[in-house]
């Protein structure tokens, strides 16, 4: 640490930053600022100065107030508290909630424009119900970490010191009812908190000895999907629908074959595919592939109404490399009119599972992303392939923090 940390110093924040954070300058020095929102004048401790290019700082006080601020939707992330002792998990909850959704426009739509050259004019949309409750009671899902003396919490924002709560207000009524916030969980990592939507609220206990994975059932419209509770799954009450609807509107029916070697990538249990079969027909053909063995169990009893529909366990960029090195003329033709189907993590699916996909030639691309600076990254590597964004919405997935999820067709030119 330099000589600046832990000093406090009055900034102007002008812009928000990828990761929530306000932008600032003091003596022509970047400064991230935690808590602050673009308009404000604020007074920061600065937590790291060790770097050349910026520092970082958290608000301790604010001088002058922008008119989206409101009191924070959780007290134990709010000004009132020393910035080591604010939990983490709520960074945008002391800014209006249609404010934070054009903040997260900012990013996505400042994104694309820098690193592809694309400019849009995406709105980002609300999910049911979160308007009117300020953006809390939507995680179905919170993993409560375990400090030394048994007591389990939230991280402190941007650290690993867990901070004892008494509420979760981003999470669903029944998970913050069942939540073990009060609980001895000495010996033990993590807690993960479950409220699926069948089955009640359960616990899964992390530590040396991993406890018995079970079956849990998510509903999702009509459709049930089986998965491991310790498996993947949207957090949001309502994003598995919205993403479902977004999906299906995002494939262009004018480019889409049933016949074709539609793929779902990253497709964990079965989620996506199912949306496109379900849009398309009991004649759909799709192979779903992921890595995770258990969530490719599940994903093919999840789509097995579906003739044409498969599941593979692989790790995406070599099952696609080695797809696009040994497709005959009869498989090239037929992933050539072929819908692609892509959700990866968030680091994004990168330049070489960019080029991999790009050499199989699908007719379009529907990539479903949760971190817009890897998304407009991948947008970019696309563009080098000949394909280009034909269509993007963007969705409030995680109210009350930064993250934001874009859904976007890429057609082949």
């Amino acid at each position: 640490m330099g000589e600046f940390a832990g000093r406090s110093i009055e900034v102007d924040v002008t812009n928000i930053a990828h990761g929530g954070v306000g932008v600032a300058r003091y003596e022509g020095r970047v400064v991230f600022v935690a808590d602050a929102i673009p308009g404000e004048r604020v007074l920061a401790r600065v937590s790291e100065d060790s770097k050349k290019s910026f520092w970082r700082a958290e608000t301790v006080q604010v001088l002058q107030s922008s008119e989206f601020r409101q009191p924070h939707v959780w007290s134990a992330a709010s000004l009132d508290r020393d910035p080591v002792d604010r939990a983490g998990g709520a960074e945008f909850g002391h800014i209006r909630l249609s404010h934070q959704r054009e903040l997260k426009r900012q990013v996505l739509a400042e994104s694309l424009q820098r690193m592809a050259g694309v400019t849009s004019d995406v709105q980002v949309e609300p999910l049911e119900g979160d308007e009117e409750r300020g953006g809390t009671g939507w995680r179905t899902r919170v993993r409560l970490h375990v400090d030394d003396s048994g007591r389990a919490g939230p991280f402190a924002a941007r650290s690993h010191r867990v901070i004892p709560v008494t509420e979760l207000p981003l999470a669903t009524d029944e998970l913050s009812a069942a939540a073990p916030l009060d609980q001895d969980f000495t010996g033990s990592e993590h807690v993960d908190v479950l409220a699926p939507s069948t089955g009640g609220v359960r616990l899964i206990i992390g530590g040396k000895v991993p406890q018995k994975r079970s079956t849990i059932t998510e509903v999702v419209g009509k459709r049930e999907f089986r998965l491991a509770d310790s498996g993947f799954w949207q957090v949001h009450r309502s994003a598995a629908a919205a993403l479902t609807m977004a999906v299906q509107e995002a494939v262009d029916p004018g480019r889409f074959d049933p016949l074709a070697h539609n793929l779902d990538l990253y497709g964990g249990v079965g989620l996506l595919a199912a949306a496109v079969a379900d849009r398309f027909g009991p004649a759909t053909r799709i192979t779903t592939i992921e890595s995770d063995a258990i969530a490719t169990d599940y994903a093919a009893d999840n789509l097995a109404e579906w003739l044409g529909a498969r599941s593979e366990t692989a790790r995406v960029e070599r099952w696609v490399r080695d797809l696009a090195a040994t497709a005959t003329a009869s498989e090239r033709s037929r992933l050539a009119r072929a819908t692609v189907v892509l959700d990866p993590p968030r680091s994004g699916a990168g330049r070489d599972v960019v080029a991999s996909v790009a050499a199989l030639a699908p007719a379009q691309v529907v990539y479903v992303a949760c971190d817009p600076v890897a998304f407009a990254r991948d947008v970019q590597f696309f563009s080098g392939h000949g394909y280009t964004l034909t269509g993007l919405r963007a969705f409030d997935l995680f109210p009350n923090t930064h993250h934001v999820e874009a859904v976007g067709t890429l057609s082949r030119s």
